[in-house]
């Protein structure tokens, strides 16, 4: 994900939903608490990046972060974009684990 474009990350944020709905399957929360609060810690920092204001009390939404990746212009990115591409890896890790945890998702 190192050489991953700003609309590249946009996509890795958009289908984490998806994809960790898909990993997770039937798997209760406290099965994958670990997991699930690290991804939300990231998902936090990546919104403190991006500069979005969210509600305590509400999960981020990483369609929100997606959403400010695109409305980023291509000039204005600095060392953030380093750090959200480390992000999305890491939440690949995390979604990858959850699947672990998983017995029925298929490898």
């Amino acid at each position: 994900m190192s050489d991953s474009s700003p609309a590249d990350l946009a996509i890795s944020f958009r289908s984490l939903p998806r994809r960790l709905r898909e990993a997770r399957g039937h798997l209760a929360a406290d099965e994958i608490n670990e997991q699930l609060v690290a991804i939300d810690r990231h998902l936090a920092r990546a919104t403190s990046l991006m500069r979005i204001s969210v509600d305590p009390v509400d999960p981020v939404d990483p369609n929100d972060v997606a959403d400010a990746i695109e409305d980023t212009p291509a000039d204005s990115w600095g060392n953030e974009l380093d750090e959200l591409r480390s992000i999305a890896l890491s939440l690949g890790t995390l979604i990858r684990a959850v699947a672990a945890a998983n017995p029925d998702v298929d490898d």
